[in-house]
């Protein structure tokens, strides 16, 4: 499974186990194995850059997704597709861990984990939405710590 990572930052992210935990999360998903994904890491300048640019929301965000192919769950059958690129902050990402009482890197791992799950069509714009997806989420976290 082709994944890309980059780190553009001096923050330390452990790569092998945040690629790991996208391939986990793309294998459950039912995502063809061949299918492309970027991850990259960004310092808050940039993460603000995009979040107006893209968002058109003021200061930085913890993760932003980009889609590329619409690749959805359960799409193995169709072949591989490109998935898209996920932006991370690291810096947001620890501000948050601090507050939710957690490591940096579970809060990476989250965000990953959430940020995947955009690029497979999930939202929570409205509360319905939100229940599934972050139900989603949170249940790949628990199966992927406990493997």
């Amino acid at each position: 499974m082709p994944i890309e990572f980059i780190n553009h930052t001096s923050a330390v992210c452990d790569e092998g186990a945040l690629i790991s935990l996208t391939q986990f999360v793309i294998s459950e998903m039912g995502v063809h194995p061949d299918s492309e994904l970027s991850i990259s890491c960004v310092d808050e300048a940039e993460m603000t850059s995009l979040h107006i640019q893209w968002m058109n929301e003021p200061g930085p965000t913890d993760v932003l997704s980009f889609p590329m192919d619409e690749v959805k769950p359960n799409s193995a059958a169709d072949g591989p597709g490109l998935i898209g690129d996920i932006v991370l902050c690291p810096a947001v990402a620890d501000k948050q861990a601090e507050l939710a009482k957690h490591s940096a890197q579970s809060e990476m791992e989250l965000l990953t984990t959430h940020g995947l799950l955009h690029l497979l069509g999930y939202d929570h714009a409205i509360a319905n939405e939100e229940e599934i997806m972050f139900a989603v989420q949170n249940e790949l976290l628990v199966k992927w710590r406990n493997k």
